[in-house]
């Protein structure tokens, strides 16, 4: 196994990461005109997920500096009135040399009190982390393969944000979250679908929390505990943010996990993997996510799960989807990938599909 860490190594692992990286992200994109040009049809086969959640994390890493890695240059930090140093959009790569590159260093004080789900301070006596594996019950992987770690820390693999430490994120390197986008479509009071006057398509929904830290719009997602499925972090988060499980009497949460289980155990796929473009990122941690689809096809099942806002949200409600949508970090952009896969209505000027 190749383990990038270490000061002796620094210089030699900086190289070969870099290099392994473009080599694989070249060879992923030269790859996906075949791969993708068997999946034209909005299939929710096992391989059309398959080309979904490969083919849109190289995509954004294609693409980073004119579009994903915008709102992880955030300024003032959030939560915090620390301000970071600007970074024009020619130097973010960290391919670019820039030798007059000196970050502001901010940690919130939440972090450093030493929670459950933060990691120490990196030169901590005892905390040696096993960068880009599986560190005990801590998943240190990255989703979209190796990354650099240079003077014991990782770094972030879009590149530099004007701030090191680890703002308001717990783990040096990635920060692993699951996503769960519930949706339905929009009926008129007879049960009918409705379509947009001007494509046709019929519109989709889905359940959408308003964040309590910034006021946003978002997927009700959150962080996987340490040792825990995606799978099971899907559910969990569903259920404490848009239904206040946490909350419920113990025969409500009886009926409830019981309804959680038929939407979550019917077909899904899985819409995207790999890094998002969150304000709390900095150069040395940064958020990932896995967000997946569970499509209520009928609306009979989410009939009987009456959304509740509940511990990070502030409220919570069913969204039209279309691109008027303005969503906390690149949620947006899940939401979109939804709407292609699903056929549903998205833009009045629709431009060219995944496969076009």
């Amino acid at each position: 196994m190749l383990l990038l860490t270490g000061a002796p190594y620094a210089v030699a692992a900086h190289g070969l990461a870099r290099a392994v990286a473009v080599f694989s992200f070249t060879v992923a994109l030269s790859a996906q005109p075949a791969r993708c040009a068997l999946q034209r049809h909005p299939s929710l086969s096992n391989s059309s997920a398959n080309c979904w959640s490969h083919l849109h994390p190289f995509n954004m890493f294609n693409n980073y500096n004119k579009f994903y890695h915008r709102k992880a240059l955030t300024s003032p930090y959030p939560g915090s009135h620390v301000e970071r140093s600007q970074v024009p959009e020619d130097k973010v790569s960290w391919l670019i040399e820039w030798k007059d590159y000196n970050p502001v260093e901010y940690t919130a004080v939440s972090v450093l009190a030493g929670p459950n789900w933060a990691d120490p301070q990196i030169n901590d006596k005892g905390f040696s982390p096993k960068f880009n594996e599986r560190d005990g019950e801590v998943e240190r992987k990255s989703l979209n393969g190796l990354y650099v770690v240079e003077n014991g820390r990782p770094q972030n693999p879009v590149g530099r944000t004007g701030l090191t430490g680890r703002g308001l994120l717990g783990r040096w390197g990635p920060n692993h979250a699951a996503d769960p986008v519930v949706t339905r479509w929009k009926r008129d009071r007879s049960g009918n679908k409705i379509a947009h006057p001007v494509t046709g398509k019929n519109i989709l929904q889905f359940v959408a929390i308003k964040r309590r830290d910034c006021g946003e719009w978002a997927i009700p997602g959150g962080m996987v505990d340490p040792g825990e499925k995606v799978s099971a972090t899907l559910k969990r988060e569903f259920g404490e943010e848009a239904l206040n499980s946490l909350q419920k009497l113990p025969e409500e949460k009886v009926e409830l996990e019981k309804q959680l289980h038929k939407l979550f155990s019917q077909e899904h796929f899985v819409v995207y993997r790999g890094y998002v473009d969150d304000p709390r990122n900095t150069d040395n941690a940064w958020m990932e996510t896995e967000a997946v689809n569970y499509h209520d096809e009928t609306g009979e099942t989410m009939d009987n799960l009456p959304l509740e806002a509940g511990d990070d949200a502030g409220t919570v409600k069913w969204v039209d989807i279309s691109e008027k949508l303005k969503l906390y970090a690149n949620h947006s952009y899940f939401i979109k990938l939804v709407t292609e896969e699903r056929g549903a209505h998205w833009s009045e000027d629709p431009g060219p599909g995944c496969c076009e």
